[in-house]
């Protein structure tokens, strides 16, 4: 009896039989058997049934047929029943496969038309294999991954307006005069432990230290620094503390390249544009509950990049890097309650990761050409319906550093624009404690949320309300005074305070509006709404405010004298030849 056959496993390949890398690899056996080369044998028929198909259901040949050998994918490497074929292992090697392993055909030792057939199955599957790479690479990279990649690769020499400039260099300050007072706090005490301990090449400065260590201790490190309060700048909506990671990263690449000071401030600008757009794009209907790692992860990555002068494909591969550590969106750092936690969720761990990518890639390292599109991309795990354009959107017109705040308090962000509604109520009317019967504040639900009588000082609403009426102001030192929140004068003050959460006020969000109402004990009633925090784009501080708050973060630990001469030189910081200059003036003598 002569029957086309076929073997269970060739069936499965068949069914497999898909555009993809192990449709292509399943071809080579696949050809080679007689379900694709027709060719008809003479098969001695079992007793009754194919040992392969025992109920007698091959569906690609008829009942009672008897298996067929052929090679077949088997542990990591193709094998067959008969005598080696070189031809054959030739062309596995040349698709990749053969890494040692024993590549073995049928053959009779005679050149038959079946095998023949069967050789020319392996070059035909060999061949398609070999040019799908190319096909893909050429075919996969969308117009937004290309404008990206291209915007990111030339960042480092392009020119942007004087505005831009005073703002980066602004926040650029205010993120190291946080690493600086930062330093005095457990989390930065401990950061500063860490780098020490951990030791590595000294390339990179710890600041506010004599430590030097390895660019990704020394990142991760000045990012918990930066981060050990609420002193760093914020974004207005929430889900975004983007100075804390970009500027350390820049700082340690920076200082292992030796870039310029100009270069560097492009650096930090490229790293807000992409980490702020990264979360602009996704964040809305995300999958990711928390967005604070992925704006530090995507923004220090970025600007890792600049830093090491990576080109357009190394960009595209830097981007996938960084997608591929953004995704931890978890908000548990609400329960930490010494902020060490929360210093490397916000800051640590997104320069980590940025410092990291940059310089894998820098290395030799290569990746997806776009996580931005194909099959299980960056936007479809997270955000399906997102629309990825919004990454260029602007991109080169909008930056986002300005859209960044600054904060006036050193507090957590819910809590700047009540602060500045009773500072403006307080010179307006001036009152004492004793005469205060109720506070009423008023905030968006979601800011309510994050500062309601919170174990931390520095973003406890209460406590802090309680500290500004008793002092007329709130301090770096009084905000972070823990033992402070069992004063029996504050105490008395802040049991008079109510946070009511307001829906109204949610639907205003990126917006942080506060409404404060003071009732005094002969029946005066004092409001103040606050539409617009200072140190926000709408309400930006001046350069002398900005020089103030820094001033009184970094001269206490390093001096007076030594505190003039280091916000000088990053007001300036564009005419600094290499970033290294920067080095003496950052440490604690």
């Amino acid at each position: 009896m002569y029957e086309k056959s076929i073997t269970r496993p060739q069936a499965d390949l068949v069914r497999r039989a898909k555009t993809s890398r192990t449709a292509l690899l399943s071809l080579g056996p696949a050809l080679v058997s007689s379900s694709l080369c027709p060719v008809r044998e003479k098969r001695t028929m079992q007793s009754g049934t194919s040992d392969a198909y025992p109920d007698g259901d091959n569906p690609l040949s008829g009942p009672h047929t008897a298996p067929r050998q052929s090679a077949v994918w088997n542990g990591g490497e193709f094998t067959a029943v008969n005598t080696p074929n070189n031809r054959a292992k030739e062309v596995a090697t040349n698709m990749g496969h053969d890494r040692g392993s024993d590549l073995s055909l049928p053959n009779s030792g005679t050149r038959t038309r079946r095998s023949m057939l069967q050789q020319f199955g392996w070059v035909i599957a060999a061949g398609m294999f070999r040019s799908w790479p190319s096909r893909v690479a050429a075919e996969s990279i969308s117009p937004v991954m290309t404008d990206l990649s291209t915007y990111m690769s030339e960042a480092r020499n392009r020119a942007f307006p004087d505005k831009v400039m005073e703002e980066a260099k602004h926040h650029i300050l205010d993120t190291v005069a946080a690493m600086v007072s930062g330093s005095e706090l457990p989390p930065g005490r401990k950061a500063i432990e860490f780098a020490r301990a951990y030791g590595g090449e000294k390339i990179a400065t710890v600041v506010a230290s004599q430590t030097l260590c390895g660019p990704i201790e020394a990142a991760i490190a000045n990012a918990e620094l930066a981060h050990s309060d609420e002193t760093d700048d914020d974004y207005s909506g929430g889900g975004a503390h983007p100075g804390c990671s970009i500027v350390p990263t820049t700082l340690a690449l920076g200082e292992q390249f030796g870039i310029s000071g100009m270069h560097f401030v492009r650096a930090v600008t490229l790293g807000y544009d992409i980490g702020m757009r990264a979360m602009k794009t996704v964040g809305d209907g995300s999958f990711i509950k928390d967005t604070h790692n992925l704006v530090g992860t995507f923004g220090a990555t970025a600007a890792g990049g600049c830093a090491v002068s990576l080109n357009p494909d190394q960009m595209r591969w830097l981007l996938d890097y960084a997608a591929q550590q953004a995704g931890a969106g978890i908000g548990s750092w609400r329960r930490d309650t010494e902020h060490i936690e929360k210093g490397f969720v916000f800051g640590g761990m997104g320069a980590r990761n940025g410092v990291t990518a940059a310089l894998l890639v820098h290395s030799g390292w290569t990746g997806v050409n776009d996580i931005l599109s194909g099959p299980d991309n960056f936007i479809e795990s997270y955000s399906p319906k997102a629309d990825p354009a919004k990454l260029t959107e602007k991109l080169g017109d909008r930056y986002e550093i300005t859209l960044t705040t600054i904060k006036r308090w050193t507090t957590g962000g819910p809590i700047q624009s009540p602060l500045d509604a009773l500072q403006i109520l307080l010179k307006r009317h001036p009152f004492e404690p004793d005469q205060v019967q109720q506070v009423v504040v008023r905030a968006a639900t979601s800011a309510a949320f994050t500062v309601n009588n919170r174990e931390m000082p520095d973003i406890c609403l209460q406590h802090l309300v309680a500290v500004m009426i008793v002092d007329k102001t709130v301090s770096f030192r009084a905000a972070h005074d823990k033992a402070r929140m069992q004063d029996p004068a504050v105490l008395r003050v802040r049991a008079k305070v109510q946070l009511i959460p307001d829906e109204e006020l949610e639907r205003l969000i990126p917006k942080r509006v506060a409404i404060v109402e003071v009732t005094l004990s002969d029946g005066t009633k004092l409001t103040e709404r606050v539409e617009a925090v200072r140190g926000t784009p709408e309400n930006p501080m001046t350069r002398d405010e900005v020089i103030a708050k820094a001033s009184d973060l970094i001269a206490p630990v390093l001096g007076p004298a030594a505190s003039t001469k280091l916000i000088e030189r990053l007001l300036s910081i564009e005419n600094v030849r290499d970033i290294r200059e920067l080095r003496p003036l950052l440490q604690r003598t």
